[in-house]
């Protein structure tokens, strides 16, 4: 059982990370899971459980904390006419199916596994955006059905596995392709429900019947750290979507890129120690 000297500082953890994984989510697009999953990772650690299930149960709980923090923030963006809705039609099915896909898998596999997916990705997606000069196009490129569909499926089960909104992936794709930085961060804000719901409810299955779990999970999504995150990340949701609307796009590209790394180099340090 978590004991209140535990759970204190637990939740004094999950509200700040609740808080920046907001902000975040509505500025950068990312469902506030790449803040969100190191932070639980590192509180999670305060109750002595097996390390092995430490990252299930952050990732877990942090898609949970998505499917909120994605309806807060996609709103906002949506109000603002930052939501391609054709190319969320059309992405949308394959995400899902990679989702599925991910998720089975991430629950599964060794917690280690689920780090270096995770430090691996953030370090890649880093570089691209911080070294590579993009440029918004009044046309942007596009791809056929069958690759979209498979970068979708990519797309979905790299975000399973991270316990991410899935922004991580598809902001610097759509930025690649020529997308406005603003429409890839609306519309990567709305992808996070359609990651959030099916992958939260995927590591509840898996993780049914686990031994070692904290008190108040289910499967590995802790209620408890679900229940102080969720409030604050939609709520501070909204900050983040009218500070992507004021700040120019390459500091918003920047800012996403820097944070990233930070993230990852923090990620393998935690891999080293493991």
């Amino acid at each position: 059982m978590l004991e209140t000297e535990i759970m204190l500082p637990l939740a004094a953890v999950a509200a700040g990370s609740g808080i920046l994984g907001g902000i975040l989510a509505g500025l950068l697009g990312v469902g506030g899971g790449i803040v969100i999953v190191p932070a639980l990772y590192l509180a999670l650690s305060l109750t002595g459980m097996e390390p092995a299930l430490t990252m299930q149960v952050a990732v877990g709980t942090s898609l949970a904390t998505i499917v909120f923090t994605a309806l807060s923030s996609g709103y906002g963006h949506y109000r603002k006419g930052a939501i391609d809705m054709s190319l969320l039609k059309l992405w949308a099915p394959s995400i899902l199916l990679g989702v599925v896909l991910g998720g089975l898998l991430g629950g599964v596999v060794s917690g280690k596994v689920l780090i270096a997916v995770f430090a691996t990705v953030a370090a890649l997606v880093a570089l691209d955006m911080v070294l590579r000069k993009g440029a918004d196009s009044p046309t942007p490129k596009s791809f056929s059905k069958p690759v979209w569909a498979t970068l979708g499926v990519l797309a979905g089960a790299i975000s399973a596995m991270m316990g991410i909104g899935g922004g991580t992936v598809c902001v610097p794709m759509l930025n690649f392709l020529g997308y406005d930085i603003r429409k890839a961060v609306g519309t990567s804000a709305a992808i996070g429900f359609v990651i959030g719901v099916p992958g939260a409810l995927i590591y509840m299955a898996t993780g049914f019947g686990a031994e070692g779990l904290p008190a108040f999970s289910f499967g590995y999504v802790n209620l408890f750290c679900a229940a102080v995150i969720i409030p604050l990340s939609t709520s501070f949701a909204r900050v983040g979507v009218k500070l992507a609307h004021s700040i120019p796009r390459p500091a918003l590209r920047l800012a996403f890129g820097l944070f990233l790394a930070l993230t990852s180099m923090r990620m393998f340090s935690d891999l080293i120690q493991l």
